[in-house]
């Protein structure tokens, strides 16, 4: 059975209830009142409650202490941890855009040269194309001429 009552069934509710822990915070004043109190009533004399005193707040300024060092030993770790796996990540980029840089100067000469290369055939190519005009040149004009001179003997 539900613990609220509606006025009207038809209609149903929702009921959001929160519930939020004391925490850490709350336990630690409480621990520190609990023990005030306790030296309070305690059956000793003045001197020996002062002592006492003394000697749980030293122990507890030690391990307060000790945990603030090992607070900052997890952090300075945690933090040179982060920076050298990003100095690992930037050395393996360093790597990575080396060996493309190599790549391309390796593609980029090849081009020059097979660019080169034909270059040369190409002159070549021009060069024995033209000695064979020149050539030509002078053996064709008599060629053609002795075909027309026969052609018009021929008629």
């Amino acid at each position: 059975m539900s613990r609220y009552k509606f006025s009207d069934e038809a209609d149903p509710y929702v009921i959001v209830e929160r519930h939020e822990s004391a925490g850490i915070g709350s336990f630690l004043v409480g621990l520190a009142v609990g023990a005030g109190v306790a030296l309070l009533f305690a059956p000793r004399s003045g001197a020996d409650t002062r002592q006492d005193i003394r000697r749980r707040a030293t122990r507890v300024k030690r391990a307060a202490e000790q945990a603030a060092n090992d607070v900052t030993d997890t952090v300075v770790n945690t933090f040179e941890d982060a920076r050298r796996r990003v100095e690992d990540q930037i050395d393996s980029a360093r790597q990575a855009v080396d060996l493309k840089r190599r790549q391309v100067n390796r593609a980029f000469e090849a081009g020059r040269s097979a660019a080169r290369e034909a270059r040369d055939e190409l002159e070549q190519r021009i060069a024995e194309s033209k000695a064979a005009y020149g050539s030509n040149q002078s053996a064709q004009p008599a060629t053609t001429v002795d075909f027309v001179v026969e052609e018009i003997d021929g008629v």
